[in-house]
């Protein structure tokens, strides 16, 4: 699945508007939903194996068109993590402060600590998407935050985080109906904004924004775009990379702190002189 999912540095001519969102390749639904809650003890012991070990980290950078599924991944496979050790951030419009520095200044404020799993909802990327479809810089520009991007990713990589991205790729009718479903929905409807539609008037805009960024910064750290309009199959597909990424980082436990054959002498010893008469 890791690599007909992703796009390396061969990525020259790639087009996401040419990857199918509603592949599954075979799986059924039924399968995947089962290896998910299969895979749930695996996932949290490597997980506890990188926060003990206190060196490296995870960051998931997760992309996607509006509805989807980057809060549903978080809830769904991100929320089998222990939650004390995972650091959620989200990116919207730029505050003036963060506008008065370069663009990957607060990105690089929102990395990881040695032994987290850091979670992008949305990232740096919004800064070459929403720019070249919106041309709020010129082309120079662009290019200029491509190479930025990809020797910071190179650079955050290099310091112990190992870097996954996933480009949650719906379709253009799968997204209609799930604007159609917030709208239905009490819940949801509250947050439903008109600039949602102005976004997605200009869909193919952004298919073109998304294609570019993946062609120029596919390199060194690869992009896995996920076929999304299948939800279950969004979530397996994470999950199944979220397991390979961290069993290659072969993480230890470290060393114990202490003289285990000690303590263990010592908790004998004190049951007879402090235990319960």
């Amino acid at each position: 699945m890791s690599e007909r999912l992703a796009v390396g540095p061969d990525a020259t001519g790639f087009q996401l508007a040419a990857v199918d969102p509603g592949a599954a390749f075979g799986l059924k639904k039924k399968r995947a939903l089962k290896e998910i809650e299969e895979s749930r003890p695996e996932l949290l012991a490597l997980q506890t194996r990188l926060y003990a070990e206190n060196r490296r980290s995870l960051l998931v950078v997760l992309q996607g068109m509006d509805t989807s599924g980057k809060d549903g991944t978080i809830k769904h496979v991100i929320g089998q993590f222990n939650p004390v050790d995972v650091r959620i951030t989200s990116f919207k419009e730029p505050t003036p402060q963060e506008k008065r520095h370069g663009f990957l200044w607060r990105i690089r404020r929102g990395l990881p600590g040695p032994g987290q799993v850091g979670i992008f909802n949305r990232s740096h990327y919004e800064d070459v998407f929403v720019a070249r479809v919106d041309a709020l810089v010129p082309p120079a520009t662009l290019e200029k935050r491509y190479e930025e991007i990809r020797k910071f990713e190179a650079e955050v990589q290099k310091a112990g985080t190992r870097i996954l991205k996933f480009c949650l790729h719906i379709s253009w009718e799968e997204q209609r109906k799930r604007l159609h479903e917030r709208l239905e929905n009490p819940a949801k409807v509250w947050k439903f904004s008109e600039h949602d539609l102005e976004v997605r008037a200009k869909w193919d805009q952004y298919m073109a924004a998304y294609s570019a960024a993946i062609q120029r910064c596919s390199d060194p750290v690869p992009w896995y775009v996920i076929p999304a309009d299948n939800k279950w199959f969004r979530d397996w597909t994470i999950t199944q990379l979220l397991l390979d990424a961290l069993r290659s980082m072969n993480l230890k436990y470290p060393p114990p702190k202490v003289d285990v054959k000690a303590m263990k002498a010592r908790l004998k010893a004190e049951m007879h002189v402090l235990g319960p008469k």
